[in-house]
């Protein structure tokens, strides 16, 4: 790949700035980057951590795990998942390798994304109530605020925070479907009309401009949805299913993955200001679970299957895929962050 112009004038800056400096070199940093998921073994799945290819278990075989996010601040790593305890999901938060159950234990939970924002740290997940409904919940430093009144099943998936201001986004059911839902500092916009179901898989603030990715149903399948400030996208035309699961912006682009089937299989997609790339060639089942851009370089995390239908945990740089594991177990890759 050759270098962008930016690039050059950068390494000749430094060049010169070196030369100044009795001619010492500075040698720039590769980026380090990491992807949050699971791996099964012989009869479990094992939450993993990628940092840079290398594998490290966040836990043992012996009950099922997994990683859903992963967020870096300074030298500190978070990922956001659930640990079984043997009956029951716990929504578990890592700090550098080390869990800390968000919950009780005694009802399912999952923690599905994190962000940190200076000393704070933010988990969006949810927690089963003793009427069996998923409360959407939002831990803030460990504690549990319920975005939903676990009359109807609600879920947060994603957590942004800009500011002072905390968005969550998320699922709420009304009477018979979920609807799309934004909380913003606790407080609820529904995006969509509950007419068809719908729902908010992930949230990004640039500036004043909010964004949300998800799926809405047309009344004949799923269509992809980017929305803007309240205002819906549609990603793809609603011809084939698509869902959208994150959402990344860069300066003036959006960056949004998920994937549509091609009428025989599902294709990973990265959306760029809504023109839509396909990661892979069709040929097989693969999803685009996450987005990261760091300068000029797009990060995708995902999956794909191999030829034994064993799903592969993936990542795509600059659209050339680099596979995470070796395909002899099933594997997923649902988070990336760059530092």
């Amino acid at each position: 790949m050759k270098p962008s112009l930016f690039l050059l004038a950068v390494l000749y800056l430094l060049a010169a700035s070196c030369k100044k400096n009795n001619d010492s070199t500075t040698t720039p940093k590769n980026p380090d980057v990491f992807v949050a998921g699971y791996e099964s073994d012989a009869s479990h799945a094992v939450a993993k951590l990628w940092k840079n290819g290398i594998a490290q278990s966040l836990t043992g075989g012996s009950k099922d795990y997994a990683a859903f996010s992963v967020f870096v601040s300074g030298s500190d790593i978070y990922v956001a998942g659930f640990e079984n305890n043997g009956t029951i999901d716990v929504a578990t938060l890592w700090k550098n390798g080390i869990a800390q159950p968000l919950t009780d234990g005694s009802k399912d939970a999952e923690a599905n994304s994190v962000y940190v924002s200076g000393s704070d740290v933010y988990v969006a997940g949810y927690e089963i109530n003793g009427s069996g409904y998923p409360v959407a919940k939002l831990w803030k430093n460990g504690i549990a605020q319920s975005l939903t009144d676990g009359t109807k099943n609600g879920y947060a998936t994603s957590v942004f925070v800009s500011g002072s201001d905390v968005y969550v986004a998320g699922i709420e059911d009304n009477v018979s479907r979920g609807v799309a839902k934004l909380w913003k500092n606790g407080v609820l916009q529904s995006l969509t009309d509950g007419s068809k179901q719908a729902a908010a898989n992930a949230v990004y603030v640039s500036g004043s401009d909010v964004y949300v990715a998800g799926y809405e149903y047309n009344g004949t399948t799923f269509v992809a949805k980017l929305w803007k400030n309240g205002i819906a996208q549609p990603l793809t035309d609603g011809s084939k299913p698509a869902f959208a699961y994150s959402v990344y912006v860069s300066g003036s682009d959006v960056y949004v993955a998920g994937y549509e089937s091609n009428g025989s299989y599902d294709v990973a997609k990265l959306w760029k200001n809504g023109i839509a790339q396909s990661l892979t060639d069709g040929t097989k089942n693969s999803y685009a679970t996450s987005v990261f851009v760091s300068g000029s370089d797009v990060y995708v995390a995902g999956v794909e299957e191999n030829t034994a239908t064993i799903a592969v945990a993936k990542l795509w740089k600059n659209g050339i895929a680099q596979p995470l594991t070796d395909g002899s177990k099933n594997a997923f890759a649902y988070s990336v962050y760059v530092k």
